[in-house]
């Protein structure tokens, strides 16, 4: 699994060079259908991962008043919060050619 804590991804929004998102596909909307395909396996990723350090607190009672607050509980969920969106880190690899991609149209004719 990759470590996604340690990317160079940006965490707000950047502007980006169209030629720089054509360079290994030649359309826009290819590169697009990659970078989302990838940030979508980010983004389940990053989910199993919170959702296993999260299991570890996890109250199984039904009573209302045993419910609390945990600060460890607290303090993973918002270090999640802070980390670059997925869409960010999935263009990040896509742009440092980290992200492999197949056309199977391409392969059939060859």
């Amino acid at each position: 699994m990759i470590d996604y804590k340690k990317t160079k991804a940006p965490v707000t929004t950047v502007t980006r060079n169209l030629a720089d998102l054509n360079k290994d596909t030649g359309n826009i909307y290819e590169t697009v259908a990659i970078v989302s395909k990838r940030a979508n396996q980010i983004s389940g990723e990053l989910k199993e991962e919170l959702n296993r350090k999260l299991e570890e607190f996890a109250s199984y009672t039904d009573n209302l008043e045993e419910v609390f607050e945990n600060r460890e509980q607290i303090e993973i969920s918002k270090f999640y919060e802070r980390l670059p969106k997925p869409t960010l880190i999935a263009m990040q690899e896509f742009l440092d050619d980290q992200v492999y991609f197949r056309k199977p149209e391409i392969e059939e004719v060859e």
